[in-house]
This record gives C-alpha cells, structure tokens and sequence, in this order.
C-alpha cells in the first residue's frame, strides 16, 4: 500500500478521474486492530491507508470494489464481530471486539466545458464554479482568461481549468474527460458552428447545449447536415436554445442562472 494520507490518496483519484471509496472505522467496542477514524482508501486497482488488516479490511476492500463497479452512490455500513466463534470471509479475528466500518462512495465529479467565456460566459462560470465539478473554460481572446478577470471564481467549490485557443478551439474538445457537458456561446457564430461540428464528431462528450435563437439554430441545423453530413439523430444530441423556457429575461447574470438550472437539471435526469 502506497505510503499516502488519505486526503492525498481521494485527491489523487479526483485528479484521475477515478471513483473510488472511502472507507472509515467508525465505531470500535472492545479490542480492535485499529481505532475509530482509522481510514483506508479503496480504488479500483489500488489502497491506500488500512483499517487494521486482516478480515475487516478485506472484506471492505472487497465490497469498496463491488461498490465501484456497480457505481453506488449511497453510503453503507458493515458490522463485524471479531471473535474466535465468527468465521469471516477471510478468516478468523480474535480481538474480542466488534467494529463497525463507513464506506462512502467516490464518484467521479462532474465537468463542464464552457466555449466562449464573454458576458453570459463568466456569468455562467460564476454560477457553475460553485458547484462540485472540474470547470473548463475555453476562449480564443486571451483578455479574456486573465487572471483579473478571472478573480470573480477565487471562492469557488469547482476546479478550474482554463484553455487559450487562438486557432482552434475545436481541439479542446478532444482533450476533455469523457462525459463531459459542453456548452457552446462563444462570440462567432462561425466559431459556434465549427464547434457544434466538432462535439458531433467527438463521441465522448456528454451533453451538448448552444445558446442562441431558433433562426440561428435553422442555419446551424442546415449546414451540419448538408456540409457537415451529419443525420438528424445525431444533430438532436445538441439541445438549443438551453435553459429554462419561462425564464425570459435577456441581462446575462440572468440567462446564466437560467442555464445552469438546465445544466443541473441534466444532472438528474442521467442519474449523475
């Protein structure tokens, strides 16, 4: 087992973006290999930290691992009696205790790429970097990115990532993690529908959504199925115009929220 604290070792798999659980022995009566608060990280091929050895921890382990594969998202809690009369999974323990082990799921977090970082752009980063997920925000105009700009997100929950792309910021899209929701609202419509053709083209985005009005979205739809070749179940995987439909107020810290509450919306809707 890698010589880690678990606070590095649940940091390391948000990095990678791995799930994993965390599991903590909660309670102890009577004699046990380890205290209350002993902790021991589980991922899918590694530890790191213990509970004590023995049965308790690798009937945990085993079922951490049971946990991840079947992407639990709810908490348990298993008892074990660690007595000479209990023949466990693996083995005997005979401490004369009873333990109880907390095993908390560690999903991997949520991302959000948002194209275009203007007026509505930083709006929604506001909203959304409030949020537990990895936050991208993407743009080809570098004072956009700058650090004072920028200074409005220095509370935020989210981890983020910005991305300057004179040219093409199309080729951001393949570095993204898999699943991630992309919004597009960039300054260029031109630019947009580049983009709106690439996300088509990248099989494993999650959602993607385009900010503008129908007339907008009839060009877009024209193109990427004539020039783009794409067909029409393909062009539905973009949703426009995003956010909720009774909130009609044009200022931009208005339309951010309203699109964030789709975004999170979405969120439920997958089961996330």
């Amino acid at each position: 087992m890698p010589d880690m604290t678990w606070v590095a070792a649940v940091a390391r798999l948000r990095a990678r973006r791995e799930s994993g659980v965390l599991v903590t022995v909660a309670t102890v009566r009577g004699h046990a290999p380890r205290d209350a608060g002993a902790k021991l990280v589980v991922g899918h091929t590694e530890t790191w930290g213990s509970i004590g050895g023995g049965n308790v921890e690798a009937v945990a382990i085993d079922r951490a691992r049971e946990m991840i594969t079947a992407a639990k998202a709810e908490p348990e809690l298993l008892d074990f009696a660690l007595n000479d009369k209990v023949t466990n999974q693996h083995g005997v323990q005979c401490c004369g205790g009873a333990v109880s082990v907390l095993l908390e799921p560690l999903p991997v977090v949520r991302a959000v790429a948002i194209f275009g970082v203007g007026h509505v752009g930083l709006e929604l980063a506001r909203v959304l970097a409030r949020q537990d997920l990895d936050l991208h925000l993407v743009d080809n105009r570098s004072d956009m990115l700058t650090e004072e700009r920028l200074g409005v997100l220095a509370d935020a929950v989210a981890q983020v990532h910005t991305h300057h792309t004179p040219l093409l910021p199309e080729e951001v899209l393949a570095r993204l993690p898999r699943g991630t929701h992309v919004l597009i609202m960039t300054h260029d419509h031109a630019e947009d529908a580049a983009l709106c053709d690439a996300a088509l083209r990248t099989d494993h985005l999650g959602s993607i959504g385009l900010i503008g009005s129908a007339a907008k979205w009839a060009r877009f739809r024209k193109r990427l199925a004539t020039e783009g070749g794409h067909d029409e179940a393909v062009i539905d995987r973009i949703k426009t115009p995003i956010g909720l439909a009774d909130i009609t107020g044009k200022e931009p810290a208005t339309i951010a929220v309203s699109v964030a509450a789709d975004l999170l919306r979405t969120f439920e809707a997958d089961g996330q």
